[in-house]
């Protein structure tokens, strides 16, 4: 195997948990699955964001660290390797959108402190699709609490994303794949030529993009 360890990531609604499940089932490795529903704050944001935005995202910040301090330091023998389905910097993303300039500035001080201690991943993979699919992908899972989600929000963390891959890009192995064409939920061939795009090519550093 390649990769030690994979992080799939992408927008609200992109897919990312149902790849990187996928792929631990069929390739015998560890799962690192975010564990955002058990935010107590996350339903209260979407109704108030304004009230819950700074509870929320520390709480995300305080969560995502200790989940991948534990998971990332304690070896699997019995798997190939790890693949998590969120990468840390996305917490500072969603920070950055949802909260204050004089929060964001306290946040981003804590954020910088643990961000350093954390591995980081040989291949960042970015599952890209327009707002408006993601739109409809939420709206077909049926969350309650994303019911709010707006199309604007959306199209903010998108930019957030891309504009990390712009700016870290010589820093890290970074794959961006366009899926909005293809269905890897329900479609086993599609399921197949995105696991093919990132297990069977070699990648170079900075952001490589790929249209599927």
């Amino acid at each position: 195997m390649k990769y030690n360890y994979l992080v799939i990531e992408g927008n609200i609604g992109s897919g990312k948990t149902s790849l990187s499940s996928r792929i631990a089932h069929d390739l015998n490795a560890k799962l690192v699955l975010e564990q955002f529903a058990d935010n107590p704050f996350l339903a209260k944001f979407y109704e108030d964001p304004s009230k819950y935005a700074f509870p929320l995202e520390l709480t995300f910040l305080a969560e995502r660290y200790q989940q991948l301090k534990d998971d990332l330091s304690k070896q699997d023998l019995f798997k190939d390797f790890t693949v998590a389905d969120y990468f840390f910097y996305k917490t500072l993303i969603f920070a950055q959108n949802t909260l204050p300039a004089d929060e964001f500035k306290l946040f981003s001080r804590l954020f910088n402190i643990i961000h350093s201690s954390l591995p980081k991943p040989d291949l960042l993979v970015f599952l890209y699709v327009d707002v408006d699919n993601l739109i409809k992908n939420i709206h077909k899972r049926g969350r309650s609490y994303e019911k709010s989600i707006q199309k604007d929000y959306l199209q903010k963390i998108q930019n957030g994303y891309l504009d990390y891959i712009k700016y870290n890009n010589e820093k890290s192995k970074i794959l961006i794949i366009d899926t909005n064409n293809v269905d890897f939920v329900n479609n086993d061939n599609d399921y197949n030529r995105i696991k093919n795009v990132i297990f069977e090519r070699d990648y170079n550093l900075g952001d490589n993009r790929i249209i599927l």
